[in-house]
Parts: structure tokens; C-alpha cells; sequence
């Protein structure tokens, strides 16, 4: 029924739309989880000794992502080169829905991290970041004697 009153891919042209207001927009996410946009995609989980985000990036050269963390904010950025027919092969481009250009990501830690021990890795297309929390912020059982 909504094909015959929308022509075309109206549905789709909204959501690449709203995506793109939300990029422009520039909000931060937080661990708490709000958002579900921009690029790369992130996951976000805490452990009882540490903070792990997974950012799934695949073909983006790991040397082009800039990470930092800076009072409390992992910033996430870099730019992602278009793969594009060039302009003297006069190729028409009827869609192209994979992210190019540069992108920014900022996550809000918790005060309990010590950004010290921030490590990174990448495999497989997937940037794997984990902090670990203080000691002196994690649970400990007392013995009784």
C-alpha cells in the first residue's frame, strides 16, 4: 500500500536523510547509551575491571585512526577515502551508501578509568579498546578472621 501512495524509495530517502542530520550534528554519545548513529558503529560494555568499546571500522587502515582520551572523552577520528570511479571515466553513480570522509566519534568515560592504561587493537575490521578501571575503584570482598 505505502509503495503505491510513496514513489521510489521515499522510506529510505528519510532515514539516509535523518542519519545524515544526526552526523552533522556533532552529539557526542555516552556510555550510558544514547544514539545509534555515525560512523564507525560502536559497542560499549563494562566489566567489573574494565571499560571495552568495539568499533567496527572494516577497511579503514588502523595508522589513519587518531584515539585519544582527554578529561574523560575517548575521542575516535580519522577520514575514510571514497573508492569511487574517477570523474574521466564518465561513470554515473547510482548509489552509494558506504561512509566516506571524515568522521569523529567521542564517548564520555566514567571518573573511575585510568586512561593510563588505555590499549587499542585492530583485527579483522574491528577496533577493539579497553580501559582499565583503578584499583582503588574496584569491589573487593574482606575476609573475616
Amino acid at each position: 500500500m505505502f509503495r503505491t501512495l510513496f514513489p521510489g524509495d521515499f522510506f529510505g530517502d528519510l532515514d539516509r536523510l535523518q542519519r545524515q542530520l544526526l552526523r552533522f550534528s556533532g552529539s557526542a554519545d555516552s556510555i550510558r547509551g544514547f544514539g545509534r548513529s555515525g560512523f564507525p558503529p560502536l559497542n560499549i560494555g563494562a566489566t567489573p575491571d574494565s571499560i571495552e568499546i568495539f568499533a567496527f571500522a572494516p577497511g579503514l587502515d588502523p595508522a589513519s585512526i587518531d584515539l585519544s582520551i582527554e578529561r574523560g572523552l575517548l575521542t575516535l577520528s580519522g577520514e575514510r577515502a571514497a573508492e569511487l570511479p574517477q570523474e574521466e571515466n564518465k561513470t554515473a553513480i547510482h548509489i552509494n551508501e558506504r561512509f566516506s570522509g571524515a568522521f569523529r566519534r567521542a564517548v564520555s568515560l566514567s571518573d573511575d578509568i585510568d586512561p593510563e592504561t588505555a590499549s587499542a587493537g585492530y583485527k579483522d575490521g574491528i577496533l577493539h579498546i579497553r580501559i582499565k578501571r583503578r584499583a582503588a575503584t574496584i569491589p573487593r570482598r574482606i575476609d573475616i578472621q
